[in-house]
């Protein structure tokens, strides 16, 4: 391995390298950083005369590689294109990968291909899905909606904005999460990647590579169309997202997957659905920038509030949370309630 350029020791990539040096029998390698990550995880990609792999770091205390390996195994089985796991330690947290390239959907998307790679994705969506089995992936119940969405009056709110609610506003947010864990649970349950968005899909042969897959459950129907068109880095028109999740729920229907027989009805489920991940979100990108030290992530913060206001607009019953978002934001009240 070539010796790190950084001034500083880094022990684990010392001990990864060391670790490397068997599963590669000891050819000659070298190390870069593949790609930036939420989470504690860092990516390597090893470069070999032969080619290139990725190695995972997860440092133990912070996360675990087994639901990785596990996940990896039932999207294989699916039929996914996901990395195979070439080299694992489970206890020291490292996994060495195929790779499936450098050109993330979230790079290569724009007007021109986007049916196409949008079309390729939904398949591979669709064969997930259809795999599906209770019992073998945690369930995505009441209590981790609730926990995820709590991150939004934790850290967005009180940490990055500074607000304290008043006891009728937290009483309006609990009302309007507690509707949307109510929608969220009268879905049928499938496989759900939990953040199957352009960013962690590859351009690949097959298309699309799929990564970032290790916090799977069963959970929501509607969740990962969500994730897929109401993204967190990249925005498009709502006649363009309307065609494109009809477009799923046709193919689901064809593929006897339980979506709603009633296209508006599930189009509901899937905005309500998708302002439960708004939440979340803005919630964990403050997080990462104020536990973590990763300022970058919250940049995209406005694109969620865009996303939320749109969609409390097209619901009486959501008008609660957008008179609060408009408050809060010392905004004047919006208008267009309109179902």
């Amino acid at each position: 391995m070539k010796p790190s350029s950084a001034a500083g020791r880094d022990e684990r990539l010392e001990l990864l390298g060391a670790w490397l040096a068997g599963p590669l029998a000891g050819v000659p390698f070298s190390l870069a950083p593949a790609s930036a990550d939420a989470s504690f995880r860092r990516y390597f990609r090893v470069t070999l005369d032969t080619g290139t792999r990725i190695v995972m770091d997860a440092p133990p205390q912070r996360e675990d590689c087994r639901p990785f390996v596990q996940v990896a195994q039932l999207m294989r089985a699916a039929g996914l294109h996901v990395p195979q796991v070439l080299a694992a330690d489970l206890d020291r947290g490292f996994l060495l990968l195929t790779d499936l390239g450098d050109t993330t959907y979230l790079k290569a998307l724009n007007e021109d291909n986007a049916a196409a790679l949008f079309g390729d994705a939904i398949t591979a969506l669709i064969a997930w899905q259809r795999a599906s089995r209770p019992g073998v992936l945690p369930p995505y119940d009441r209590t981790l909606l609730q926990r995820e969405m709590d991150l939004f009056p934790e850290w967005y709110l009180a940490r990055h904005l500074g607000l304290t609610l008043s006891d009728a506003q937290r009483a309006t947010l609990a009302g309007i999460t507690t509707l949307l864990a109510d929608s969220a649970l009268a879905q049928p349950a499938v496989y759900v990647h939990r953040d199957y968005m352009p960013r962690n899909l590859m351009l690949s042969t097959p298309n699309p590579g799929v990564l970032d897959f290790q916090d799977a459950v069963y959970g929501p129907i509607s969740y990962d169309v969500a994730s897929l068109f109401r993204d967190a880095f990249i925005s498009w028109p709502e006649e363009r997202v309307i065609d494109w999740v009809a477009r799923y729920w046709e193919q689901a229907k064809r593929a006897q997957l339980p979506v709603d027989a009633d296209f508006g009805e599930f189009y509901r489920a899937f905005e309500w659905m998708g302002l439960q991940r708004h939440l979340k979100v803005l919630g964990i990108f403050a997080r990462i920038r104020y536990r973590d030290g990763k300022p970058a992530y919250l940049e995209d913060a406005p694109r969620f509030l865009v996303y939320a206001h749109a969609v409390c607009a097209r619901y009486a019953a959501l008008k609660p949370l957008a008179l609060l978002l408009d408050a809060l934001e010392q905004r004047a009240p919006q208008v267009g309630y309109t179902f």
